[in-house]
C-alpha cells in the first residue's frame, strides 16, 4: 500500500488597503446647495428685503436727508448699510434648513456614516457662504446701476473678509440654534432679535456717534458694527470714518485690522461651540 502525503499549501493573506480619509466638506456642501435650490423662496426671500432697501430706501433717503450734493454719498452709506442685514438674515434662515434637515431629512444617515461630525457643520457653513457671496454681488450690483458709488481696488479685500467673518459668526449661532432647538416656530423667532434688531445699532443708517452714550457702547461691543466700518472701509472713500468713530485714531490701518480681528473672534468662538454642540448632540 502506497501512502500519499498531502502538502498544504500556505494561505497567503493580503495585506489590509488603508484609505485615506477625502475630504467630504465640498460634497456636503453641494449636498446642502441642492437642498437650498429645490426651495427657490429660500434663496430669494432674504435678499428681496435689503435689494428694495437699497434700490428704493437708500435713494429716498438720500434725496430727503442729504444736500442736494450728498445725496449720492448718502445712498451709497445705506446701501452698504443692507449688506449687514442681508448677512445676518439669510445664514439665520440657513440653520432653519439645517433644522429641517435633522427633522425630516437625511441627517440621521450623515449622523452614522464614517465623517466628522464637524465636516457636516463645515459642509452646511460653505453651502450657506456659496448662496450669501451670490446674493451680496446681486445687492451690489443693484445698488449701483441705482447709483450708488462704490471704490474698487485692494481695499475691496477689507470687504470681503468683513463679510466671510460676519457670515460665519452669524452662521455659527444658526447652526448652534438648529442644534438646540426643536420647533421651526421657536426658532423662526430668534431670527428678528438676532439679525435684525442689532441693524438700528451698529451705525448703518447713521453714525454711531448720533446714539447715546450708553448705546454707542453697546454698538462698539457689536460685531455688526465693526463689520459694517470695514464694509464702509473697503468700498467708499469716507469709509475711514466709520473705523474711526469705533477707534479714535489716526491710522485707518491699524483701525480696520482691529474691527476685522473682533468680528474674527466673534466668528471662531460661535463656531466653535457649534461644532462641539453638533458633535456632541450627534455622539448621543
Amino acid at each position: 500500500m502506497t501512502a500519499t502525503t498531502a502538502t498544504a499549501t500556505p494561505t497567503i493573506l493580503a495585506a489590509p488597503t488603508i484609505s485615506r480619509p477625502t475630504n467630504v466638506v465640498p460634497a456636503l456642501a453641494l449636498r446642502r446647495l441642492a437642498l437650498t435650490i429645490r426651495s427657490p423662496r429660500a434663496v430669494a426671500i432674504p435678499v428681496l428685503a435689503p435689494v428694495l432697501f437699497a434700490l428704493i430706501v437708500a435713494p429716498a433717503l438720500g434725496n430727503t436727508l442729504g444736500t442736494p450734493g450728498q445725496h449720492r454719498t448718502y445712498m451709497t452709506f445705506v446701501a452698504l448699510a443692507a449688506a449687514g442685514l442681508l448677512i445676518p438674515v439669510n445664514c439665520m434662515f440657513s440653520g432653519l434648513g439645517v433644522l429641517t434637515d435633522r427633522q425630516q431629512g437625511a441627517m440621521r444617515e450623515l449622523l452614522v456614516a464614517p465623517i466628522r461630525r464637524s465636516s457636516i457643520v463645515l459642509g452646511n457653513l460653505l453651502a450657506a457662504l456659496v448662496i450669501t457671496t451670490l446674493q451680496v454681488t446681486v445687492l451690489i450690483f443693484a445698488a449701483a446701476l441705482r447709483g450708488a458709488h462704490f471704490h474698487s481696488g485692494r481695499h475691496l479685500l477689507w470687504f470681503a473678509a468683513a463679510a466671510v467673518a460676519l457670515a460665519v459668526f452669524v452662521y455659527g449661532l444658526a447652526e448652534t440654534f438648529a442644534t438646540k432647538i426643536t420647533n421651526a416656530e421657536e426658532y423662526t423667532g430668534l431670527v428678528p432679535p438676532i439679525a435684525i434688531v442689532p441693524f438700528f445699532f451698529a451705525g448703518t443708517l447713521y453714525p454711531i456717534t448720533s446714539l447715546p452714550a450708553w448705546l454707542d457702547g453697546i454698538a462698539k461691543v457689536l460685531p455688526l458694527t465693526h463689520a459694517v466700518a470695514l464694509f464702509r472701509y473697503g468700498l467708499t472713500p469716507q469709509g475711514t470714518q466709520a473705523l474711526h468713530n469705533i477707534w479714535g485714531m489716526s491710522d485707518p490701518t491699524r483701525m480696520a485690522l482691529l474691527s476685522l480681528a473682533v468680528v474674527v473672534a466673534y466668528a471662531a468662538i460661535t463656531l466653535t461651540v457649534a461644532i462641539r454642540l453638533f458633535t456632541k448632540s450627534g455622539t448621543n
